[in-house]
């Protein structure tokens, strides 16, 4: 039985001249547009083989120039810029990926620093009064304010 292989965008299948036709221009526009720079195709063999990726690549080179009247060199920049932003994007996945992490990381630490509290310490809300039933815990918060203080709170 023969095992079916998943096609993905990238995988180069075509040549030149299937290419040109699913793209719908002449084989010398592909080559030219690979000599500008604006397509690399996979090469089997020193032959050129197309991939999905390519011929919608080129359909929007196409889009590029006969619809909105962008020259070659235009092209270019738009398709380098366009790269860039799917790398950028990529990049920002990756480093919000890495955040998270990052993140449950340092949620499971701060847990694991309050199980290893002893308790002995009551965190209070600002302005919350604390009632001491023994005089001399409240004169441990207060020592370092000099002597004379001490007396105060007696």
């Amino acid at each position: 039985m023969r095992k079916k292989r998943k096609v993905g965008s990238d995988e180069p299948l075509y040549i030149i001249s299937v290419a040109a036709r699913l793209a719908e221009v002449h084989p010398q526009t592909l080559r030219i547009y690979e000599r500008k720079g604006l397509l690399n195709p996979a090469r089997v063999k020193n032959r050129r083989r197309y991939s999905e990726a390519d011929i919608e690549r080129c359909r929007l080179i196409q889009e590029l120039t006969q619809e909105m009247g962008v020259n070659l060199a235009g092209v270019k920049m738009i398709l380098d810029l366009r790269d860039q932003v799917r790398s950028l994007r990529e990049q920002i996945a990756s480093m919000e990926r890495e955040m998270d992490e990052l993140r449950k990381e340092m949620e499971r630490k701060i847990e694991e620093v309050h199980r290893s509290y002893r308790r002995d310490l009551v965190p209070l809300s600002r302005g919350e009064i604390a009632l001491f039933s023994d005089p001399n815990l409240m004169l441990g918060l207060w020592g370092r304010e000099g002597p004379g203080e001490r007396e105060r709170y007696r």
